[in-house]
């Protein structure tokens, strides 16, 4: 979907620091490229299309500008591969709760 409409929710793109805006302590990897966000929140312009300047409230009422990113974000995170370290770990602090028991 590319077309937005007052209070859709939506993502907006936003450069916070330019390279050259960045502190000269910062790894040259990281200084070399610019401090972005990404914002999630509800349009309040009438519409809009993706790549247009818009305004919009986040779910905390804060106002914000930027590019519009995206309209009806998912959340696509995960917490990655399991750990075969921790994947025991439920079982074993069951069993020595149950052992505490007795």
């Amino acid at each position: 979907m590319s077309d937005a409409k007052k209070g859709d929710l939506v993502q907006i793109h936003k450069i916070i620091l330019e390279p050259d805006q960045r502190p000269e302590n910062l790894p040259p990897s990281t200084k070399s490229v610019a401090y972005e966000c990404w914002i999630k929140g509800f349009l309040l312009d009438e519409n809009a299309k993706l790549g247009n300047e818009v305004k919009i409230e986040t779910f905390i009422g804060r106002e914000m500008w930027g590019t519009l990113y995206r309209v009806n974000p998912t959340y696509d995170h995960n917490f990655g591969e399991p750990q075969k370290e921790i994947l025991s770990i439920g079982s074993e602090v069951k069993h020595q709760l149950e052992k505490q028991q007795q």
